[in-house]
């Protein structure tokens, strides 16, 4: 499994569910949906970091869904002990190579995310795509209240997203193997967490 991962085989089934989805008119990307979540190690391993808040070691994954539950861009990795939100900013490319690689337009897309998310490098890198960010506002960590016009923010897009990328991760837990990561080395932990999703796409077609 790790020969097939580093030659790319199962990003390229991954990204060929994509394709089947958006040929057949099975996507709505007028907003996309993002969120990151844990995975607790069992038996430890490499890419690993402690997650305070959680009280366990783990690494952690970003993804981002359609208003239809399917996951559309391959997941950003990181130990669990690092901040999500600069995550966003390795996570956009990403989404922006796999449209255009299957002919998809997200110009005008709206990016819903949570309070973790809000910051300045966030919103700029999601409006340079041509996007339009839906994140609340997150007065954690200022000192002084922010001057100047709030920035848009829709609640029913925002509240959308526990019907949506929560249940992708809802779905994600139903796969065993990765509930806990058992995996020490982490390309095989990722091999399957992307065959998962790759399912998960093509659940329509069951």
């Amino acid at each position: 499994m790790r020969r097939w991962l580093a030659d790319g085989c199962m990003d390229a089934i991954f990204a060929g569910s994509v394709s089947r989805l958006h040929h057949d008119k099975l996507l709505d990307l007028t907003i996309i949906h993002g969120d990151g979540t844990t995975t607790a190690a069992k038996k430890g391993g490499d890419n690993l970091g402690y997650s305070g808040h959680k009280h366990l070691k783990g690494d952690k994954v970003v993804a981002l869904c359609d208003r239809h539950f399917n996951v559309i861009a391959p997941f950003i990795t990181a130990a669990g002990n690092r901040n999500e939100s600069p995550l966003l900013r390795d996570a956009l490319p990403r989404l922006s190579q796999i449209a255009r690689a299957i002919g998809m337009d997200l110009q005008g897309t709206i990016v819903s995310l949570d309070g973790a998310y809000d910051c300045r490098a966030n919103r700029k890198a999601i409006f340079n795509r041509g996007m339009v960010p839906n994140i609340p506002e997150n007065s954690r960590g200022r000192k002084n209240t922010k001057r100047g016009r709030k920035q848009r923010f829709e609640q029913a897009i925002f509240e959308e997203r526990f019907r949506t990328i929560e249940r992708v991760f809802a779905w994600e837990d139903k796969f065993r193997r990765l509930l806990l990561r058992f995996e020490r080395i982490s390309d095989v932990h990722y091999a399957l967490k992307t065959h998962a999703y790759t399912m998960i796409n093509l659940r329509h077609y069951c």
